[in-house]
């Protein structure tokens, strides 16, 4: 990586320098690692800071020209969401209060042109945000831009999105002007932010919404890899198939290289290395190459062993855009009554965790913790999250089950919508060994309709067999906690998951007594199979993937900390004198009016014993 820059200039200053004749402040160099996981040898420009800022509660911006110039008032911090400026631009001392219905605010901010003359030929100047959203407006100068997509308007909250800049709209000093918007509409995924269906209380939260990600400037070739790369390996021949996206501007004959490295041994000859003729049109294009690593070690939370893999884009000229990242080797298989991890039984020691708000110091030592509590698998509940967290993962050997922040209805908008979340989603996370398992749906939030809509459970069928076929990495879950889909007795999800709550020890192991023995009925909340009849058999693994929610007496739990770790301890040896697949634990910190965790939200400090989520021997997976 190179220099680690950032713009940290008031934001009026730049302006009023160029007005004025005066030098601007070069950039500060701050050490900041950006929340993605394919990175470029280039530099970049982080413009977090101070953003000019306004409400716009009458949505007037657009119509009114606010790109080509506006008088802000007040300032905002980015990274940060509405909701917290909101309350930052209170004129009482009372909160303001949130939002209803819809949100319009807008932001900006100067920086002066960067230095590329250390850039390689030809070099365009990229903007991107590491999330923003639901809808995200950007112009430059008072000139609207698309993204690399084509999107006059970006859609989505979770993933990382970017704008190649004109040239011909650069100036020596430049505003960044940007218009967020949000809405309650319960056909955008919105996970378990309340919508116009579910309100804020209990287990649905507040919005959060905006800037939440960092925001930066990049150095990019003209043709190039984008920062995405799809790593799927089959570990009995050591071959890995890497999906990289090709992004050009001016077709032609290109050379693809693609070096893997020992982690941290840039130096020397590589482990593995080819090349691959491509001939390249205008526009972006994926193609799949594969690489022969012998002797490559497999990753696995005991053993997480990560290689560097490093890709070079050539041009018949010799112009070269190489982009880079951390990769490992496993596999992961649902059979019978097991998963198998690198063709070896593994039994899942789950915990749910529901990160909100917490900052990125914040969730890596939450990770710490819940690794300290014997947990090999962690499932991310229906959110997006800070993307360092998968590579947090990665090197500490911890599997991820991750989930499709859902749409709180059911139609046909709120499944097209919830695909194009799918799609952001894999593009940027499929890097990652860590992540293991994908849930479509939880407990049928936004396909409240499963039982009797075939057109739901036929969107839930394809985007399985989608799964399948484009991404055979991962294990698929439907329709998590029950109601899975089943179609001519054919389970449409590799795991047969239950959600089951009680605080009564013999009702917990008659529950799971049913659930081993394959009824259907009358053991979670709903049936756990719709469609066809599903005969379950054994032939797929069973897993309680929610389970304890053990607060203290004013959540109806325990009266003590010592007293929740001894029934923890006892519902856990009963879920393993059985033949389960794995188990998630309900949840891993406080959040909001959710008064269950099992770790402190603010220090990561642990509020009960270690290891005791751990079912394993010497506590490794």
């Amino acid at each position: 990586m190179g220099d680690m820059d950032t713009v940290d200039t008031d934001p009026g200053s730049a302006r009023e320098a160029e007005e004025e004749g005066e030098a601007v402040a070069p950039f500060e160099v701050v050490e900041n690692p950006l929340p993605r996981a394919v990175l470029r040898p280039n530099s970049y420009w982080l413009l977090d800071g101070v953003w000019r800022f306004a409400l716009d509660p009458e949505d007037r911006g657009v119509r009114e020209r606010w790109y080509l110039g506006h008088a802000y008032e007040r300032t905002a911090q980015w990274p940060g969401s509405v909701e917290a400026h909101m309350d930052e631009a209170r004129e009482e001392r009372h909160q303001t209060p949130p939002w209803q219905d819809k949100v319009v605010a807008w932001y900006e901010r100067d920086f002066p042109l960067p230095d590329r003359r250390g850039a390689p030929p030809p070099t365009t100047l990229q903007l991107t945000f590491g999330a923003c959203g639901y809808e995200t407006r950007v112009w430059l100068n008072g000139r609207v831009l698309r993204t690399i997509e084509g999107e006059k308007a970006h859609l989505g909250e979770y993933t990382s999105f970017s704008y190649e800049l004109p040239e011909d709209g650069l100036r020596l000093f430049n505003r960044i002007t940007v218009r967020i918007a949000d809405t309650m509409d319960a056909e955008i995924p919105r996970g378990k932010q309340q919508s116009s269906v579910y309100k804020r209380g209990g287990i649905w939260y507040q919005t959060y919404t905006g800037g939440v990600r960092s925001v930066w400037l990049e150095a990019v070739e003209r043709n190039r890899l984008r920062s995405r790369v799809g790593v799927v390996s089959v570990v009995e021949d050591r071959l890995v198939r890497f999906n990289f996206t090709t992004h050009i501007h001016d077709p032609g004959c290109y050379n693809l290289r693609v070096c893997v490295y020992e982690r941290g041994r840039r130096e020397g000859e590589p482990l593995a290395e080819s090349e691959f003729p491509l001939r390249l049109l205008a526009g972006e294009k994926q193609q799949r190459v594969v690489l022969e690593v012998p002797g490559a070690r497999l990753w696995s939370p005991a053993q997480p062993n990560l290689y560097l893999l490093v890709a070079r884009l050539e041009d018949e000229r010799g112009n070269a855009a190489q982009i880079e990242t951390h990769f490992g080797l496993r596999k992961v298989e649902a059979r019978g009554r097991f998963v198998y991890l690198n063709n070896e039984p593994v039994y899942l020691d789950g915990i749910l965790y529901q990160p909100g708000t917490a900052t990125y110091e914040e969730m890596r030592a939450h990770l710490r913790a819940m690794k300290a509590l014997g947990c090999n698998l962690v499932r991310v509940h229906i959110a997006g999250i800070d993307p360092r967290i998968y590579n947090l993962a990665d090197e500490m050997g911890m599997l991820l089950w991750v989930e499709v922040p859902s749409p709180h209805s059911s139609s046909r908008r709120s499944r097209e919508n919830h695909h194009a979340e799918l799609l952001r989603m894999l593009a940027l996370i499929e890097t990652h060994p860590s992540v293991v398992i994908w849930s479509l749906y939880n407990e049928d939030w936004g396909a409240q309709d499963i039982a009797t809509n075939a057109e739901t459970r036929d969107y839930i069928v394809d985007t399985y067999h989608y799964m399948q076929i484009n991404h055979p990495q991962f294990l698929v879950v439907d329709n998590d906690g029950w109601q899975h889909v089943s179609r001519e007795g054919r389970l449409k999800s590799d795991l047969l998951t239950a959600h089951l709550y009680t605080p009564d020890a013999v009702r917990w192991r008659e529950l799971l007594d049913r659930l081993v023995r394959g009824e259907m009925e009358g053991v979670a909340v709903n049936p756990l199979v719709v469609g066809d009849p599903f005969f379950y058999r054994g032939q797929v693994p069973l897993v309680v993937s929610e389970w304890g929610g053990f607060g203290f007496p004013d959540y109806g739990g325990p009266a003590d900390a010592e007293a929740r770790a001894a029934t923890i301890s006892e519902f856990k040896r009963e879920l393993r004198a059985r033949p389960f697949a794995g188990d998630i634990y309900t949840q891993a910190t406080n959040i909001e009016d959710e008064r269950n965790g099992l770790i402190d939200a603010q220090t990561g400090e642990l509020l009960v014993p270690e290891r005791l989520l751990c079912s394993r021997e010497g506590g490794e997976g």
